[in-house]
């Protein structure tokens, strides 16, 4: 069997007077119109490759939403057979930059949705720009982090609180380095320990951003009065925009499990594996807005395995 083809690509798109519009480009090579993609880069996550390739073939730098829509498709190979290919897209915000023509793209248009539709030429894409139209509404994500490894409790003799990332653990810290700031997050919230403000410090120094602690992201808050924390997380959603929350393993899959629950979202699993990330995203919602608690709830829950370990097994691109 053929390799599989890893890539990444996302809508980019920017306010318009009547909506958003999203950049549509023409590459030369195969005549087509399109959205911006490409291969992943050996040991590169998608995200990363996403926002990689907005900015090589557009100019232009981007903020991620939250994934939108992963396309399958066979693409021919060299010696004449089908390779298998898997495509991830993300919404992307633009932020900066300056459209050239370069080798791979020879024109760039910005368009409201429905010409967008009309001009696009493959009916994948139009699917992933359906999945965006409908992402509209949403007005936060929240990038709920599982804090990196440090060590076993039953080895560390001090107060667990006070427990730090271990070497492996800082490894993972650096990977989610890479990764969370391509959602450019405004906020960063953590459970007093000192291996969740670890694991989200090295973002929060870039972006000149303070760790607020919230002890209802701790297990034993949290465990008292679970509701509680799922008013403090719908809080920092109700703040707008993109926020991490670094939190605990008897946290992250209760809650996310309880917020899908109360939106009529099914999940088949909640993992939590320590250095993970669940990209959450919100939108407004009237039932629940009483003027006691956020009236928001839950749009879409995606998981981000522990991007070191994924980065490990993931493939070269063609």
């Amino acid at each position: 069997m053929p390799a599989l083809v890893r890539a990444a690509g996302a809508v980019l798109w920017r306010p318009g007077d009547q909506g958003p519009e999203v950049a549509l480009v023409h590459r030369p090579r195969y005549d087509d119109w399109s959205l911006p993609k490409g291969k992943l880069d050996p040991g590169e996550l998608p995200a990363q490759a996403a926002v990689r390739e907005v900015a090589e073939e557009t100019g232009f730098s981007s903020a991620l939403g939250r994934p939108l829509a992963q396309v399958r498709y066979a693409v021919p190979t060299r010696s004449g057979e089908s390779a298998p290919k898997i495509v991830d897209y993300f919404s992307a915000r633009l932020r900066a930059g300056e459209f050239t023509p370069n080798d791979e793209v020879d024109e760039l248009r910005w368009l409201p949705l429905e010409q967008a539709r009309a001009e696009l030429s493959y009916p994948h894409d139009a699917r992933v720009l359906d999945a965006f139209d409908e992402s509209r509404e949403e007005t936060a994500t929240v990038l709920l982090v599982r804090h990196a490894k440090a060590g076993k409790r039953s080895e560390w003799s001090g107060d667990d609180a006070l427990r730090p990332l271990s070497e492996a653990g800082r490894k993972q810290r650096d990977a989610l380095h890479s990764l969370l700031p391509l959602f450019a997050p405004s906020r960063i919230y953590s459970a007093p320990r000192v291996r969740c403000e670890q694991t989200v410090a090295p973002v929060a120094g870039d972006g000149g951003i303070d760790i607020v602690s919230e002890p209802l992201f701790s297990e034993e808050v949290y465990s008292a009065d679970p509701q509680a924390g799922v008013r403090a997380l719908l809080e920092v959603a109700a703040e707008g925009g993109t926020s991490v929350v670094s939190s605990q393993g008897g946290v992250i899959p209760d809650l996310v499990a309880r917020l899908a629950d109360s939106a009529g979202l099914r999940l088949d699993e909640v993992a939590s594996r320590k250095g993970s990330v669940w990209t959450l995203s919100f939108r407004p919602d009237e039932r629940t807005d009483d003027g006691k608690e956020p009236g928001l709830r839950l749009a879409a829950a995606d998981y981000l395995p522990d991007p070191l370990a994924r980065a490990r097994r993931t493939p070269a691109g063609r």
